[in-house]
């Protein structure tokens, strides 16, 4: 699993490491190293043929991706039944995680493939040991 890299303006470079919750940030050469207040993730969702994606931002992941999952909300991922989490990152500024979403959303299937198979290029769910579904 890779670390997520993002700067905002004006702000120290932050290193979200999704597998121990914790980030470190680089500011004027110091590396503070603290666990993070409140997480936020970006995610991307596809079907079991990986022919739709869908791009969302959440404060819990474990339970959108139960959600998603079960078809417990009505909407374009229980109509295309994306029920395989294939993406993910973490960062404790929701502002960071909201303009990253946008990015995905606005990029091309081409970039959003890349995108996963930079972190999981076999496509597994990333979630299928979560939940006795």
């Amino acid at each position: 699993m890779m670390a997520k890299i993002w700067q905002s303006p004006n702000q120290p470079v932050v290193i979200a490491c999704p597998l121990d919750r914790r980030t470190m940030s680089i500011y004027r050469g110091i590396y503070l190293n603290y666990p993070m207040l409140k997480s936020y993730y970006v995610y991307i969702m596809t079907n079991k043929y990986n022919t739709v994606l869908y791009t969302g931002v959440t404060n819990d992941l474990e339970r959108r991706v139960f959600q998603h999952k079960t078809n417990a909300v009505k909407g374009f991922t229980s109509k295309y039944k994306c029920t395989k989490l294939v993406y993910y990152a973490e960062t404790d500024d929701i502002s960071v995680a909201i303009t990253e979403e946008k990015r995905i959303k606005g990029g091309s299937r081409e970039k959003k493939i890349a995108l996963i198979e930079s972190m999981n290029p076999d496509w597994n769910d990333l979630a299928g040991e979560w939940f006795d579904l």
